[in-house]
């Protein structure tokens, strides 16, 4: 089973409303088990909503509400799904603050991007479960 970030399948969850579908994505996924997650919906963050970067260790919304929680709760349903479903492998949205797996925005706002990991990646890893983004993906498929 793979976890996938819902975004990457054409779903509307993205902060702005909107979404990030990956053709590639979808495309590796054809005849394979998976199932679609949004941590931050999960969580309880509406869409479309102010978008968040990390800072800290903590999550913040570009007005300075702190989101942590939120995404906390959606990395723990996430995790529980993997649980559930025996999903391996996950493959999530690069540079978002629950997603991004090599690269985040550095809290700043300012559109730059930084090592590092989102809150539901964190918790994946801890727990065994491989996790790559739509880019890695790509590279790998030399898309």
């Amino acid at each position: 089973m793979i976890l996938v970030s819902a975004c990457l399948l054409g779903e509307n969850c993205k902060y702005n409303g909107g979404n990030n579908d990956n053709p590639c994505v979808k495309a590796y996924l054809a005849g394979k088990e998976y199932v679609a997650v949004c941590p931050e919906t999960f969580g309880g963050l509406k869409s479309p909503r102010d978008p968040a970067e990390i800072r800290g260790g903590r999550v913040f919304l570009k007005d300075g509400t702190d989101v942590t929680e939120a995404f906390r709760a959606g990395a723990d349903i996430v995790l529980e799904m993997a649980k559930k479903t025996g999903a391996t492998e996950a493959i999530l949205k690069e540079a978002s603050p629950s997603c991004g797996r090599n690269l985040i925005y550095d809290g700043t706002f300012s559109g730059t991007k930084i090592k590092g990991c989102g809150i539901t990646v964190q918790a994946l890893l801890k727990e065994g479960i491989s996790v790559k983004s739509e880019q890695d993906l790509e590279k790998e498929q030399n898309v």
